[in-house]
């Protein structure tokens, strides 16, 4: 579940924004983004463990008391949700858009499609599908280890930087950051402590391996898919690299393959990420930190307000956003959730300090290239993303202060 997590649609929608920034050195990206997950997943398991109890960095500011900051992180941390989400939808889009050939407009509206689907399933009570899961994430791991496998066949190491600028190793540092939403997806195995048998012994085992064994399949598919199609290829269809690339590989055959395990993964990625991200509006509303609307459950104990809330807001930035734009903005949620996450573990002195240090200086830097890099690429993002981080840290008081939330009642 950990894998599926991340793997769900990090590489099929961030290989070609990685390479179009780290050249050549986008495997490395991807092991420097690994090397802060690391850290952070640590982090995590372990203050799971000093608390024993499940939850993200909502539920662990509060026992430090610090729910001012807790309540401006959660809305962060929601919108990051939010961004993935996006991300994903626009990803399905693209890959079933290219398959079918009806020009950019089909992709919009099957990425609005979707996430109106999984809209729909969660209500329903059928969005957390576990045994599915798993056998997708089985399915999904086979049809990229097996591409990879094909292009590092060919071991053509010029392809890696055909077409593309090199701007030598530090260009892997701001890829790592641009990116770093392709490994946001074990921290929802944190919410489901309570619900794992040993937590303690489980949790970090489970959590630990599954970021090494990703960090391991997106570094052979980073070179193998370069290696089969070219960087240039890669960063000229970004959207849908993969799809090229198992055409290339397999022909009608291998398009089909990889379209149909970026669909599934892409779409089990939103299934999953919705419904851990309602739960956490929930909780989040039932701390009076969002209004109490946000709490209301339907009849089958969905909170279904929060589903049709958070699913319709990624339905809006899917259609009319672009994808370097949503992995980046993202990813700079995550990077500042982790850092928090990694210095609130280093402070209660929960895990290996060294580790957690690291991690929060590590998540920091990362952050702090992403904006510097935003600033000089795209500029609006970051006023955007910026704005929503103004919103939860000055406007949230105020707006609560005007709504019903649990305390009023």
């Amino acid at each position: 579940m950990a894998v599926g997590g991340m793997v769900g649609g990090g590489i099929f929608s961030t290989l070609g924004v990685v390479i179009a920034i780290a050249g050549p050195w986008s495997w490395l990206s991807f092991v420097a983004a690994g090397a802060i997950a690391l850290a952070a997943g640590h982090a995590y398991v372990s203050l799971a463990a000093h608390y024993r109890k499940g939850g993200g960095a909502f539920t662990f500011l509060r026992e430090i008391d610090a729910t001012q900051v807790a309540g401006s992180l959660s809305w962060v941390l929601i919108v990051g949700y939010v961004l993935t989400n996006a991300v994903y939808a626009y990803t399905f889009g693209e890959y079933l858009g290219h398959v079918v050939g009806l020009g950019p407009w089909f992709a919009r509206v099957a990425a609005v499609a979707i996430l109106a689907v999984f809209i729909g399933l969660n209500l329903r009570s059928v969005g957390d599908a576990g045994g599915v899961e798993l056998v997708l994430v089985w399915f999904k791991l086979a049809a990229l280890v097996a591409l990879a496998g094909w292009g590092l066949a060919r071991w053509d190491p010029p392809a890696l930087g055909r077409g593309v600028a090199d701007a030598g190793v530090v260009s892997a540092l701001f890829g790592a950051a641009s990116v770093f939403m392709a490994y946001e997806g074990f921290q929802l195995l944190a919410y489901d402590y309570d619900d794992i048998e040993a937590p303690r012994r489980t949790l970090p085992r489970a959590v630990m391996s599954a970021i090494v064994v990703v960090i391991g399949v997106y570094v052979v598919v980073a070179l193998g898919t370069a290696m089969l199609i070219g960087a240039d290829q890669v960063v000229a269809h970004a959207e849908v690299a993969l799809a090229i690339a198992g055409e290339r590989a397999a022909g009608t055959a291998g398009l089909v393959i990889v379209t149909i395990a970026a669909a599934f993964s892409t779409g089990s990625a939103i299934n999953s990420t919705l419904f851990a991200t309602a739960r956490l509006a929930h909780e989040v509303a039932a701390g009076s930190q969002l209004p109490a609307a946000l709490d209301h459950e339907n009849a089958a104990g969905i909170p279904d307000r929060a589903v049709v809330a958070l699913g319709v807001l990624a339905a809006i930035l899917a259609a009319v956003g672009t994808l370097t734009s949503l992995v980046e903005a993202a990813s700079l949620a995550f990077l500042t959730t982790f850092a928090i996450v990694c210095g609130l573990a280093f402070r209660e002195r929960s895990g290996a300090r060294v580790v957690t240090g690291l991690g929060a200086v590590a998540a920091t830097a990362a952050a702090i290239a992403l904006v510097d890099r935003l600033v000089r690429t795209d500029p609006l993002a970051l006023a955007f993303l910026g704005g929503l981080v103004v919103v939860a840290v000055l406007g949230r008081p105020i707006l609560l202060r005007h709504v019903r939330t649990e305390q009023a009642r």
